[in-house]
């Protein structure tokens, strides 16, 4: 059903002006595009850091998410989950991922205590120039390799299974680690985990939310993290919001934890303010 869901806007879209709220829907997608597209070329993108912190001492962090951001003319922030749908399986997708590779790439080589995770669609693993990106990123600093995570969603890697396994093998080869993103939010056949062997396991925010009184969210999330440990994947809780569900999840035996209970994305990280030139 979400299956159909996903996809019954863009066919309503193609309906036009038969269709008032295809047309609506399709008008919207253009503005869109037509600002990410504005933005691509005026260099109004940047990374939000959010840190994901260990479940057994919340104070420290294992490592950040870079997620992408474009600036509108007036200087709002607009997060990805605003306008990502709608360019996904287009060109300025792969220009999307490309900005927020280099960007991640040279924070990494820049910041030798940094560890990154980086969102990334299969797609792009097609795209030359996303490709050419990371390899050079690569040889920016002997370590950014294993300093460096690419997220991939299930919906994503289902797309091109045999593809996304072959270049994760070649790029683990290499120190880069791979993170499952939303897991159990998608169609991953569980028969994959034998070929993909992703390193850290990311479990989808709506088995989180309220997972302290929510007995089905309980048994699901157990579910989940037993098969990232049985696989020997490092699971990460997504959507954290609570003392009570922090609490509970490390108890579970989750092995990190990232949401707003332990700080939200931000374009300033502390590393970035550490090196502003101090005023006299």
């Amino acid at each position: 059903m979400d299956l159909l869901k996903r996809h019954k806007p863009k066919l309503d879209a193609r309906a036009g002006a038969s269709n008032p709220l295809g047309a609506a829907i399709a008008a919207n997608d253009r503005a869109t595009m037509f600002m990410v597209r504005e933005a691509i070329a005026t260099r109004r993108l940047c990374l939000a850091y959010q840190p994901i912190v260990l479940s057994r001492d919340t104070g420290r962090v294992a490592f950040h998410e870079g997620l992408m951001r474009v600036l509108d003319p007036s200087g709002r922030i607009i997060p990805a989950r605003d306008f990502m749908d709608a360019i996904e399986d287009t060109e300025l997708g792969r220009e999307v991922d490309c900005a927020a590779l280099e960007m991640g790439l040279l924070a990494l080589a820049q910041n030798p205590a940094l560890r990154l995770s980086l969102n990334m669609s299969a797609r792009s693993i097609g795209y030359a120039r996303w490709v050419d990106t990371l390899r050079r990123g690569l040889n920016l600093s002997a370590t950014v390799g294993e300093r460096l995570i690419l997220e991939i969603t299930e919906a994503s890697a289902m797309t091109v299974p045999e593809i996304v396994a072959t270049f994760m093998e070649e790029m683990q080869s290499k120190g880069v680690a791979f993170a499952l993103d939303d897991f159990g939010a998608g169609y991953t056949a569980i028969r994959y985990f034998k070929d993909f062997f992703f390193d850290i396991l990311k479990i989808d925010a709506q088995f989180i939310r309220n997972i302290h009184a929510d007995r089905d969210n309980q048994a699901l999330t157990g579910a989940l993290n037993a098969i990232g440990k049985h696989f020997e994947m490092f699971t990460v809780a997504e959507a954290v919001e609570t003392v009570e569900e922090a609490n509970f999840l490390a108890a579970l035996g989750v092995d990190c934890m990232q949401g707003y209970l332990f700080g939200a994305p931000t374009i300033r990280p502390h590393w970035m303010q550490d090196h502003q030139p101090k005023r006299a």
